[in-house]
C-alpha cells in the first residue's frame, strides 16, 4: 500500500497487485524487475520449489476473489548474454492449498507437502510427494500420519520445515485447561522404505505436551515436553 493511503486503520491491510519477478545479481549488485503477462492475480500464501533454471509456484490465495485455484506456475529464467529471458507456463493441475510446509525428503528435489488449508476454514490434512527432474514436476498423493484429535478438531495451525524429512506442526490449545499462550507441539518425520528402485514414503508423528514443563522466560509463554504419543 502506498506510504500515502496508510492510515493507523489500514496500515497493515493487504493489497493486491500484479506480481512482477525480481533477479538479483549478487555479483555485480544490480537488481531488475519483469512483468509477465501469465502473472496477472496477485497471489500470496504459496509454495515456492526451485530447480536449476526452473521455479515452480504450488497453491496460493488470490485477494480479489477470495479463492486458492489449483495452478502450477512453472518459470524459466534463461540467463543468456545481454539480458535474462523469462518465460512461464500455467497448468491446472496443481495443488489448491495456502500456508503449506514443504520439507526435503530423498535426494536434493524431493519434498513432502503438508499442512496448510484448503479452503477458509478447512485445513489440508492430506500429504503430497513433489519430485523435480529433468522433465518437469511430478506429484503423487501419499498416506498422511494418524492425526491426533487436537490436530484434527483445531481450527488453525501452523509450522516449518525441520531437518531433512522433518516438520515441526503447531496448534492452539484450544479449549484445554491451560494458560491462554501454551501450544501443542509435534514434529511429523517421513522415511523412505524399500530399495533405491521402488522407494515409498512412511510417516510417523510425536507430539508434546506441556503439563509438566516449565514456562519459557521469553515475551510469548510456550509450553512443552518430550512425552511421545
Amino acid at each position: 500500500m502506498p506510504t500515502a493511503e496508510r492510515t493507523t486503520e489500514n496500515w497493515n491491510c493487504v493489497v493486491d497487485c500484479p506480481p512482477q519477478v525480481y533477479l538479483i545479481d549478487l555479483e555485480f549488485g544490480c537488481c531488475s524487475a519483469h512483468t509477465l503477462p501469465e502473472l496477472t492475480d496477485g497471489q500470496s500464501f504459496h509454495l515456492a520449489l526451485a530447480r536449476e533454471d526452473c521455479v515452480y509456484f504450488l497453491g496460493g490465495h488470490i485477494l480479489s476473489t477470495d479463492c486458492r485455484p489449483p495452478r502450477l506456475f512453472r518459470l524459466r529464467v534463461e540467463l543468456l548474454l545481454g539480458s535474462p529471458v523469462l518465460s512461464c507456463e500455467v497448468f491446472n493441475e496443481g495443488l489448491s492449498i495456502t500456508s503449506a510446509i514443504a520439507t526435503s525428503v530423498g535426494s536434493a528435489h524431493e519434498y513432502m507437502i503438508l499442512g496448510g488449508y484448503q479452503s477458509e476454514s478447512e485445513k489440508r490434512m492430506q500429504c503430497t510427494y513433489v519430485s523435480l527432474d529433468d522433465v518437469g514436476i511430478r506429484m503423487e498423493p501419499r498416506e498422511p500420519p494418524p492425526w491426533s484429535s487436537e490436530i484434527s478438531q483445531s481450527r488453525t495451525w501452523f509450522g516449518g520445515s525441520l531437518e531433512k524429512g522433518s516438520a515441526l506442526i503447531m496448534i492452539p490449545s484450544e479449549g484445554n485447561p491451560a494458560p491462554p499462550d501454551a501450544h501443542y507441539f509435534y514434529q511429523v518425520s517421513f522415511q523412505q522404505e524399500g530399495d533405491a528402485e521402488d522407494p515409498t514414503q512412511t510417516c510417523s508423528q510425536e507430539s508434546t505436551d506441556f503439563e509438566d514443563s516449565a514456562p519459557l522466560e521469553d515475551s510469548e509463554e510456550l509450553y512443552f515436553g518430550r512425552d511421545p504419543n
